[in-house]
């Protein structure tokens, strides 16, 4: 992708050797651009979604967060699994797109997206802060060809502290299912877990204007305003045509309301990485 673009996006913005030759090609199936403004007069699909209220109610009547999770991982009230890992990411990997080393998926749940990118060439790690989730993945994932690549660990994401860094960092539906006070504390874990030179991918979710949560809205300025103090900006935005059909509702709104899909499109892909390297970061 040429740096003019990226521009319109982050000025100035500093792009790495090692990126700016490839970027273009690595992504080149993603329609890049910025999300727009959200039309204000259009209810949400979240706020509408009878799942997702049942989810809510469950989860705000248990005491702690984590009985909260573990609650609705055991009523089966996970509306955010989609059963399957996330295509963008499959065909991030199979295009051999994706850093190799090491990877980690905060907010793991189910583990599909572990299992998806864990290979010989990259050793996968999935957390989840509910015991539930965790046995859920670890039961999915008991016969995949691929066992040995990947570890599942029940653990919370932000007092964690592996004595490995990544190369590459996977998030989705999980910056936007923590309160929005904990987005800084998010950024600087995520800083802390990556290399010097690793990549964080994220599929922004979602991109409305709805009230209360989770799942939180999120825009690329609440991701901007965390991630760049610590000196970690995006190098690629781009909307992700590979959603799955359940999340495609920006299409639907398009037809009833005549809104541009990127006003209700679900997800928005993010690559960010460190653009400035020092012991202060």
């Amino acid at each position: 992708m040429p740096s003019s673009l990226l521009a319109q996006y982050y000025s100035p913005l500093r792009i790495l050797t090692r990126f700016s030759p490839h970027s273009g090609m690595r992504f080149k199936n993603m329609t890049a651009r910025k999300p727009n403004k959200v039309a204000h007069d259009s209810p949400s699909p979240i706020t509408a979604d009878e799942t997702i209220n049942m989810f809510q109610q469950v989860f705000h009547s248990q005491p702690t967060t984590i009985n909260g999770w573990d609650k609705c991982w055991q009523q089966g009230l996970t509306p955010w699994d989609l059963g399957c890992p996330a295509p963008v990411l499959v065909h991030l990997n199979n295009t051999g797109s994706l850093p190799k080393g090491r990877a980690l998926v905060p907010g793991c749940g189910s583990g599909y997206d572990v299992v998806a990118i864990a290979s010989a060439e990259r050793h996968v790690v999935g957390v989840d802060l509910s015991d539930n989730a965790i046995k859920r993945a670890t039961e999915l994932s008991s016969r995949s060809p691929n066992a040995e690549h990947f570890t599942f660990l029940k653990t919370d994401f932000f007092t964690w502290c592996p004595t490995q860094l990544f190369d590459l960092i996977f998030d989705y539906t999980f910056f936007c299912a923590i309160e929005p006070g904990l987005r800084s504390q998010w950024a600087r874990k995520i800083s802390d877990l990556l290399k010097p030179d690793g990549e964080l991918i994220t599929l922004m979710f979602p991109v409305d204007d709805h009230e209360g949560g989770p799942p939180y809205k999120v825009s690329v300025a609440d991701y901007e305003e965390v991630l760049h103090p610590l000196g970690l900006k995006a190098t690629y935005i781009a909307e992700n045509e590979l959603a799955v059909a359940p999340r495609m509702w920006g299409f639907q709104k398009q037809k009833l309301n005549r809104i541009e899909v990127s006003q209700h499109k679900d997800i928005w892909f993010m690559v960010v990485i460190r653009l400035h390297i020092s012991a202060n970061v």
